[in-house]
């Protein structure tokens, strides 16, 4: 494969899982009739019996191995499981309640959180105009929160919890498969026997009806394929288009929210919005300038590397 196939097969893998990404909340008005916890415990589940079909397809189970030896990787995967469940759980949680907008905007907040991590976790010294779209990004917040009277609790759990989790991840040398693959292992008992228990209490929603059943069951590829495709363009394009193409995840998001689930948009939340995409717009720039000033072989700094991909 060329080089100018690969890109553009990068390219493709990237947008389409953006645009996956995008569309996720029409996936929940599926399931809609089902708890958040039970859709929760679904997602954990499937996905782990896909990735153990990956695993297995792959060949990867020598590495799935090491890293259930290796107590420093697992530990972090540990935590990394953590992360990812709270951050399933809190988007399921607020799309389920009428709350897309807020979640499109955590992933708008992602970038700014982790440039954050960036300066507080890892001492990366900031340049000025990440400086500069932090302090709009705060802003941001600060506005919603005087003048919406309401602090936007699920968009800064949300980017907090993705952006920790991409910290983890780029400090474990794992494959994305097999690192999906453990997480969900260890967070596999708990939704197992959170579906067992609502089975024999009859409170399961599972077999309510056809396309409930089977909304259910395509939880773990609802999860993971997104996330495949995502991998499989981190290693075909340049991380600065990777991290351009996410925006059109929570663009999308927005645009449900607003017209679909039918949410309101007050002043306060427009003109807060307003700020954050200039602070995007500042962060991109700036992304893009220090790419240009890399130089040929250095490594790709956190800022550049973390946090382009939701949940």
């Amino acid at each position: 494969m060329n080089a100018l196939t690969s890109h553009r097969k990068g390219l493709l893998c990237g947008l389409s899982a953006y645009l996956l990404w995008g569309v996720f909340p029409l996936y929940f008005l599926l399931v809609a009739a089902a708890p958040a916890l039970e859709v929760i415990a679904h997602r954990v589940l499937w996905t782990l019996v896909l990735c153990l079909i990956g695993v297995t397809a792959l060949r990867r189970w020598g590495e799935f191995r090491a890293v259930i030896h290796d107590r420093a990787t697992l530990l972090r995967l540990v935590v990394a499981g953590v992360l990812v469940l709270s951050n399933w759980s809190i988007y399921v949680f607020a799309v389920l309640a009428g709350h897309v907008v807020d979640a499109s905007l955590g992933y708008f907040i992602n970038p700014l959180v982790t440039v954050m991590l960036a300066v507080v976790v890892l001492r990366e010294k900031p340049r000025p105009l990440q400086l500069a779209a932090l302090a709009i990004g705060g802003t941001a917040v600060l506005v919603v929160v005087i003048w919406y009277g309401q602090v936007p609790w699920v968009a800064l759990l949300l980017a907090l919890t993705f952006a920790v989790y991409g910290l983890i991840k780029k400090q474990v040398d794992v494959s994305p498969m097999v690192g999906l693959g453990v997480e969900t292992t260890l967070l596999a008992p708990i939704g197992a026997g959170y579906i067992i228990f609502l089975s024999v209490t009859g409170a399961s929603t599972l077999w309510l009806n056809p396309v409930h059943t089977a909304a259910l069951f395509s939880a773990g590829v609802v999860t993971a394929a997104p996330l495949l495709l995502f991998a499989a363009a981190a290693r075909r394009i340049p991380l600065t288009t990777v991290g351009l193409l996410q925006y059109a995840c929570p663009v999308m998001q927005f645009t449900l929210g607003v017209t679909v689930f039918g949410e309101e948009m007050p002043l306060a939340r427009w003109v807060g919005f307003a700020l954050i995409w200039v602070a995007l717009i500042v962060l991109t720039v700036d992304t893009i300038a220090g790419k240009r000033n890399t130089q040929p072989g250095g490594e790709p700094d956190f800022v550049r590397d973390a946090g382009t991909s939701p949940a």
